[in-house]
């Protein structure tokens, strides 16, 4: 340990971070919401992205460096959160000059020494390869960039959200272990989405295409068999595809937005089903079958043209404890004729009664957008 020249004690400490090691020396009386600060400059990795953890505890911000039991030559580890990068990804690189409060140590061979300096020369497709993901968003892209595919089967995580992309084409299948793949907000319509290489991707789980120019969803769709999660709200949809069905490990469909007037019967077959999205739509009626999805929690419906709901649905899907009415014709004298009301009606309030409790006033009455009878 050493000491500037106010007689604080500097410590060098050694940050581990994506295989590399970043040396900093460092005021012991230095909080930890600073170190993040220097850290972001030379990883590229916001503050607030930032997990700091040493001998296995995770530092807290407000703290110092000398309350954290930090100590010269302590080695910190670094963990990134997913899509807080600012720039294109998370990176090692020279920090430049840090605020006046990191008196960097100075010593008699050098009376103004600074801090050690980052030698590391990655390419940020080589820092792709080692984290696994791809974080793209909000940087102007108008095409996906070719060392993406590059990448190959390291990628677990792509996110292409908030650009101008028109087209997704069949080297998309190259990335054969992608779990997550995130396009919302982008240019792509029915016609720029190659299906063929999404179909490639046997271990996609997550798929966003939220807020993009599709009108329909290919037969593609089925092959992709452990989906678990399929955002597509804020297109031009006019239809689901029957293939819909196939997706048995289905557990979030989010379709809301678009201009659906029918949802096919091979909705029932998507038996993992937990949450269903079908808000602002043009729908008129629901299919019976989808009674048959037994593990449904929540059922957003609003502002659509429906007059009623299956004559299943409470009877069948006894899990049921979120429905959304508002906007649609159907009334609270309706709901209370539907065989299983009293049973939904109880799993409703007890999942509310927590926020009830906190409500000075408030009432445990259905209000989720059924219209009383007068």
């Amino acid at each position: 340990m050493e000491m500037d020249a106010s007689g604080d004690d500097v410590i060098k400490v050694q940050i581990k971070f994506g295989g590399d090691t970043i040396p900093l020396s460092l005021l012991l009386n230095s909080t930890v919401g600073e170190l993040k600060s220097i850290l972001q400059s030379s990883t590229n990795v916001l503050p607030r992205g930032q997990k700091l953890i040493h001998k296995g505890k995770i530092l807290e911000d407000s703290k110092t460096l000398r309350s954290s039991e930090i100590t010269n030559g302590s080695k910190i580890m670094l963990m990134a959160s997913q899509g807080l990068h600012q720039g294109d990804d998370p990176r090692l690189k020279e920090a430049p000059l840090l605020s006046n409060y990191q008196k960097i140590v100075n010593t008699v061979q050098k009376p103004t020494r600074l801090r050690e300096q980052v030698s590391v020369d990655k390419t940020r497709s080589e820092r792709w390869k080692i984290t696994g993901v791809i974080a793209l968003s909000e940087c102007h892209l108008k095409a996906v960039p070719d060392e993406v595919w590059d990448c190959g089967s390291s990628t677990r995580v792509l996110d292409l959200s908030n650009n101008s992309i028109c087209d997704i084409p069949f080297k998309i299948g190259s990335l054969t272990q992608i779990q997550k793949v995130m396009l919302n907000a982008n240019e792509m319509s029915d016609t720029s989405m190659s299906w063929e290489g999404l179909t490639c991707l046997k271990s996609l789980k997550y798929l966003s295409l939220n807020q993009n120019h599709l009108t329909t969803l290919p037969p593609a769709l089925g092959a992709l068999t452990s989906l678990r999660q399929l955002h597509v709200a804020g297109n031009k949809l006019g239809s689901l595809p029957n293939e819909l069905g196939l997706l048995a490990d289905l557990e979030i469909l989010d379709v809301n937005g678009n201009r659906i007037s029918s949802i096919p019967a091979c909705i029932g077959d998507c038996q993992s089903l937990i949450e269903v999205d079908f808000s602002s739509n043009l729908l008129v009626e629901l299919p019976e079958n989808i009674g048959n999805l037994q593990n449904l929690k929540a059922l957003h419906i609003s502002n659509n043209g429906l007059k009623s709901v299956p004559s299943t649905l409470f009877k069948k899907c006894t899990k049921l404890s979120t429905l959304d009415l508002h906007g649609t014709q159907i009334t609270m004298d309706m709901l209370r004729l539907v065989e299983g009301w009293e049973e939904f009606d109880e799993r409703r309030c007890l999942k509310h009664q927590k926020q009830l409790d906190f409500r000075a006033g408030s009432s445990a009455r259905f209000d989720e957008g059924a219209d009383k009878n007068s």
